[in-house]
């Protein structure tokens, strides 16, 4: 196996984790929870998104979230940015780096954003210019990698394109989503080896959900195809809004424990993680799917 000797790990819980709940948890209670993800050795989190209320009302409070946590030295705090107006809210919050999304595959990329993939495009390529002439970073997220639950399956050359894309406007990377959980270890491998035929390795991330129990499979099939960026949601929180039946993401803690005791590094300090993941789990008034969650809670 090729293993690094360090990862990043990309906390996406409280974008990608509460978006799909149905339980409003308090600006109050976000903002603290943020706090603690914050002094726990993590370098990024993903804090909100800026699309429009209606569509996510679990993220509605995106602008006030930002202007009330605390921001620590050596940590990026991101939103996800979806178009002009987005933008503006995100410029005028002082979020550290823009993310933009959408689909490899044609169906779902239509039911998330509403457009084809050919008119996505320029939308984002606007958000991209305006974030980088304000001297923010960009990174992009493809869902369906692996799978869409409209389309079956998706050709690697459909996620090529779209990548080349997304990487000509200026993302510095890119992450992979398995976005119903789909995927399986040699599937990840025989995507990444094509990928990176064309890209480096280093411009991409996986994003894994656990529907099927294989996440962490996929993860180490990711790390031995030379990923080193991974996203996770603390507790196992998230889902997709737009794919029925997608359960919950890569869980944080999991993926720090299995990291950590193959003695790859991810700074993070594992028993403040867990505080953190126990916060948003009480916030939220019932038990998340996080194995090392169960497991400090007699629940396992």
């Amino acid at each position: 196996m090729r293993l690094p000797e360090n990862v990043t790990l990309k906390e996406v819980g409280p974008r990608d984790g509460l978006q799909n709940e149905k339980v409003f948890v308090s600006t109050e209670d976000k903002v603290e929870w943020i706090n603690q993800l914050s002094k726990s050795g993590l370098s990024y989190i993903e804090v909100s998104s800026f699309v429009h209320p209606k569509w996510i009302p679990a993220l509605s409070d995106a602008d006030e979230v930002f202007s009330k946590i605390t921001k620590q030295p050596g940590v990026t705090y991101s939103a996800l940015v979806p178009n002009a107006k987005g933008t503006e809210r995100a410029l005028k919050a002082n979020v550290d780096e823009f993310a933009v999304f959408m689909s490899a595959s044609e169906t779902h990329n239509r039911k998330n954003i509403n457009k084809s993939i050919e008119e996505t495009f320029p939308v984002l390529k606007e958000v991209v210019d305006e974030g980088r002439k304000a001297g923010k970073k960009v990174r992009g997220y493809v869902s369906t990698v692996f799978g869409c639950p409209y389309d079956g399956n998706v050709a690697v050359g459909e996620v090529k394109k779209v990548c080349d894309r997304l990487f000509s406007m200026g993302v510095y990377e890119i992450s992979l989503g398995d976005t119903i959980g789909i995927a399986n270890p040699k599937q990840v491998g025989e995507v990444l080896e094509e990928l990176v035929k064309d890209f480096d390795a280093d411009r991409f991330a996986l994003h894994f959900h656990d529907t099927r129990g294989l996440a962490l499979a996929n993860t180490l099939a990711g790390l031995n195809a030379g990923i080193t960026s991974f996203d996770g949601s603390a507790g196992g929180l998230g889902g997709c809004p737009y794919a029925e039946g997608a359960s919950g993401n890569a869980a944080s803690e999991d993926l720090i424990f299995m990291f950590e005791e193959m003695g790859i590094n991810t700074g993070v300090d594992f028993n403040k993680f867990m505080k953190a993941a126990s916060f948003i789990e009480k916030a939220l008034g019932k038990p998340l799917p996080g194995r090392q969650l169960k497991l400090l809670e007699g629940r396992a």
